[in-house]
């Protein structure tokens, strides 16, 4: 009984979270997740209305500079577009299910395509700070899912297949618009860490034995919740930074910022380029 009460009680908080949504800026089928130094996007959208966090019933509080903490919606090439500006952490203090909530409430209010966007530290060292990465596969060294606890039946499987986290087909389509619009973008496996420190150079040496091309602190449990309720995922981070023990340089959230804003350019025309053609 206490299980059960559990998920109703976890539901109860999204539908409470979509309702608020929906009232202050409707539906959409596209949702979009602005990670660190990439939230200037929302100024794409047209006839936009703007959802502070804090106004959202269940939501938690960002609190990451670079993450607004705002929900935003509009029109982007004439789709219904939903983005988060900004978005919470596993090493802030929450729960799995209090980061992943606003994927549940783009579930609830029809988001069918995710595409989530971080800034990441390149492990591949044939990648450079301010390059786009679609990424292909993930994997996090948490031991945390978001989906531990009672099932949500109404959302998706006990058991959900991950082999396609991410749709080849979104990512193929990425590719295309990164060709026409003479963006650069290269491909590989993102590892999430739980953060908040940066890795160590012997991190940073284990990920990269084990397949990582990137890594952050964010992603894998929105895209595992967005797999749970049957959406497709597109995934995108900006290498804003070399990771650990590559260069012989210290890291800071400073350089994370500033390389972002070098590279939203590319980043809004590759976005702009696949909403488009989604």
């Amino acid at each position: 009984m206490e299980h059960n009460a559990k998920a109703e009680a976890y539901q109860q908080r999204i539908e409470e979270a979509a309702q608020k949504i929906r009232r202050a800026c409707g539906d959409a089928e596209i949702g979009v997740i602005l990670g660190s130094g990439l939230g200037e996007y929302v100024q794409a959208l047209r006839q936009a209305t703007t959802l502070p966090y804090a106004d959202i019933p269940g939501f938690p509080a960002s609190t990451v500079i670079g993450h607004a903490g705002e929900w935003h919606a509009g029109l982007l090439h004439g789709k219904r577009v939903a983005m988060m500006r900004g978005r919470f952490h596993y090493y802030e203090g929450y729960a799995l299910q209090d980061v992943t909530l606003p994927v549940r409430a783009m579930q609830a209010l029809g988001v069918k395509t995710l595409i989530v966007t971080n800034a990441a530290g390149g492990v591949n060292t044939g990648f450079a700070p301010g390059d786009l990465m679609a990424i292909t596969d993930c994997f996090s060294m948490t031991g945390a899912s978001p989906l531990f606890g009672p099932n949500l039946d109404a959302f998706g499987p006990r058991f959900p297949d991950m082999t396609r986290a991410f749709d080849p087909e979104l990512r193929a389509l990425a590719r295309e618009c990164a060709a026409a619009a003479g963006v650069t973008l290269r491909e590989g496996v993102y590892a999430q860490m739980p953060g908040p420190s940066y890795e160590t150079p012997a991190e940073i040496r284990m990920l990269r034995t084990l397949g990582a091309d990137a890594v952050g602190m964010s992603t894998v449990p929105e895209v595992v919740v967005a797999r749970h309720g049957g959406q497709r995922v597109l995934g995108i981070s900006c290498i804003t930074n070399m990771a650990a023990g590559i260069l012989d340089q210290p890291l800071n959230h400073d350089e994370v910022m500033e390389t972002g804003e070098r590279a939203k350019d590319a980043f809004r025309a590759l976005l702009d380029a696949v909403i488009a053609k989604l």
